[in-house]
C-alpha cells in the first residue's frame, strides 16, 4: 500500500466517526507526504490544524495507520505540504476564536486568593428577567442581611444559565461592603478533593475549624457531593457549626435537593429548610438585554434587527448567546466591520442548521440512570424498590414522549414488561407532569441531558 492509498484509507475511517463540518475543516487538505524509517508525515496548510491535529486525533491516526502498516511507528505532521491552503479566513476565524476564548478565562490576577471569587462577576453585569428575578432578589436580600435571612439560600437551574454568575456576585457585593468578612467560593469537586486530602494527611480537625471560621461559604454544584459518604459527613458538620452561629450559607445545584440522588436525608432537609429558588431558560426579552450587555462588553454593537435575530435563534442558554457575539467579533477583526443581517446568519449556521434529531432509546434510558444515580441494568430488573420504580416509570415516560415508541415496545425494552404495565406508569407521570412541580422539574432537568447529549454528538 502507497502513502496516496494508506493516507485514504485513514481518511475514509475518520469521515465515519466525524461529523462532516469536522472532517471537512480538520482533514479535507491533508495528505501523507511521506513515509520512512517507521515515521509517516502528514501535510497540513497551517499550524492551528497541526496542533489540533496533533492534540485532538494523533493516537486515533497512528492506530488506523498502524492497522495497515505495522513498521509506522509515529505519525509527525509538516507545514507547507498540503494540496491546497485553507481558505485563510476560516482558518483565522477558528484561530480568533480560541484566542478570545482564552481571553475570557479568568486569569489569575482576576481570582481573589483568599476568598476564590472571580472580580468580574458583578450584579451590574448579571442581567434580570422572569427567569432569574426570584434568584436575583434572594442574593440581594442576602446581601443585606447575612445570615439572618434565607439561610441556607439553595439556586437551583440547567447547564449556563448564570449560576455560577449569581453566586459570586453575591460574594462579591458583600466581601466589597465589608472586606473583614471571610468569605469563601469553593466548587463541590473541589471541596471533595480537599476533604480527601485531609483524611489522608490527617488534617480533617484542621479543615473543619478553617471552614467553621467563615461568615460565608458558597458552594457551587453541590450534586456532586451526591454518594460521598465521608465528604457528606464532613460536610454535615460544617454546615450545622456555620448554621448555628448564624453564617450565611449559599449553595448551587443543577436540580432542587429533592431530586439530588445519593444524597443523605439529614442534608437534604438542611437544604430545604431555607430558601429554594430556581434559574430558567431566559425569555426573549431576557436574552435580547444580555445580548446587548455582553456586546457591549466585548465592543459587539449591532442594529436591533441582527440582534431580535440572534435572540429568537439561539435559545438555549447563556454561554451559547456569548458564543454567537464571539464569532461576531472574530468576523469583526477580520474585516474591521460589523456583520450584516445576511453575513450573521451564515455565522449562525452551525447553531441553526443542525437537523432535529430524535433521541435513541439507549440515550433516554442512560440519562435517566445517570440522574437518579442508579445502574442502566436496574431499569431493566425486577426490583420494585422505591428508588428504581420511579425512574423506570419516568424512562417509559420519555421513551413514549421523546422516542414515541408504543407500549409493547417500551415493555419490551424495559425487560419485557407489560403493556399495560407501561401505560400506568405513562399515565402516573403525565399526571405528576401536570400536577407535581418536583416531576415537573425532574423530566426538564432529564430532558436537557438528553438534548445537550444529541447536541454535543
Amino acid at each position: 500500500m502507497n502513502s496516496e492509498e494508506l493516507w485514504k484509507a485513514v481518511l475514509s475511517e475518520m469521515e465515519l466517526s466525524l461529523s462532516r463540518a469536522s472532517f471537512t475543516t480538520w482533514f479535507k487538505e491533508t495528505l501523507l507526504v511521506a513515509n520512512n524509517n517507521g515515521i509517516a508525515v502528514v501535510g497540513v496548510p497551517n499550524g492551528f490544524i497541526k496542533e489540533w491535529l496533533e492534540n485532538k486525533y494523533n493516537k486515533q491516526i497512528l492506530n488506523i495507520i498502524r492497522k495497515h502498516d505495522q513498521s509506522i511507528r509515529e505519525v509527525k505532521y509538516s507545514i507547507g505540504n498540503a494540496r491546497l491552503a485553507v481558505a485563510p479566513q476560516r482558518i483565522e476565524m477558528s484561530q480568533i476564536l480560541r484566542d478570545r476564548i482564552q481571553e475570557e478565562c479568568p486569569s489569575d490576577s482576576e481570582i481573589d486568593k483568599i476568598t476564590n471569587l472571580n472580580h468580574r462577576y458583578t450584579f451590574e453585569s448579571f442581567v434580570v428577567g422572569v427567569n432569574n428575578e426570584l434568584a436575583h432578589a434572594a442574593c440581594v436580600a442576602v446581601t443585606k442581611n447575612l445570615g439572618k435571612i434565607y439561610n441556607p439560600l439553595f439556586i437551583y437551574g440547567g447547564v449556563g444559565l448564570g449560576k455560577t454568575h449569581i453566586l459570586q456576585a453575591t460574594g462579591n457585593l458583600i466581601h466589597s461592603n465589608d472586606p473583614t468578612k471571610r468569605i469563601l467560593y469553593i466548587p463541590a469537586e473541589k471541596l471533595t478533593t480537599q476533604i480527601v486530602e485531609s483524611i489522608k494527611n490527617r488534617t480533617v480537625e484542621e479543615l473543619k475549624q478553617r471552614y467553621g471560621g467563615l461568615d460565608l461559604l458558597i458552594i457551587d454544584d453541590i450534586q456532586f457531593i451526591a454518594g460521598k459518604e465521608r465528604t457528606q459527613d464532613i460536610f454535615f458538620g460544617t454546615f450545622n457549626e456555620l448554621y448555628s452561629k448564624n453564617k450565611q450559607i449559599i449553595l448551587s445545584s443543577d436540580r432542587p435537593p429533592s431530586t439530588i440522588p445519593a444524597l443523605e436525608e439529614r442534608l437534604r432537609s438542611r437544604f430545604e429548610g431555607g430558601m429554594i429558588a430556581d434559574i430558567q431558560l431566559p425569555d426573549y426579552e431576557t436574552r435580547l438585554a444580555i445580548l446587548k450587555l455582553k456586546g457591549k462588553e466585548k465592543g459587539v454593537v449591532l442594529d436591533e434587527e441582527s440582534l431580535s435575530y440572534i435572540a429568537t435563534n439561539i435559545q438555549k442558554n447563556i454561554r451559547e448567546l456569548e458564543g454567537v457575539l464571539n464569532r461576531i467579533a472574530a468576523f469583526n477583526q477580520i474585516y474591521n466591520k460589523m456583520p450584516t443581517i445576511k453575513e450573521i446568519k451564515q455565522l449562525l449556521t452551525a447553531y441553526l442548521s443542525t437537523p432535529y434529531r430524535k433521541p435513541t432509546p439507549q440515550l433516554v434510558m442512560k440519562s435517566v440512570a445517570d440522574f437518579y444515580k442508579i445502574h442502566l441494568t436496574d431499569l431493566t430488573k425486577r426490583s420494585r424498590r422505591k428508588e428504581v420504580v420511579h425512574p423506570r416509570q419516568i424512562a417509559m415516560y420519555l421513551l413514549r414522549e421523546e422516542v414515541k415508541f408504543s407500549f409493547p415496545e417500551i415493555g419490551l425494552k424495559l425487560g419485557g414488561r407489560d403493556h399495560s404495565t407501561v401505560i400506568h406508569a405513562c399515565t402516573k407521570i403525565r399526571e405528576g407532569e401536570e400536577n407535581s412541580e418536583t416531576i415537573k422539574q425532574e423530566l426538564t432537568l432529564i430532558k436537557e441531558r438528553i438534548y445537550q447529549s444529541l447536541d454535543t454528538n
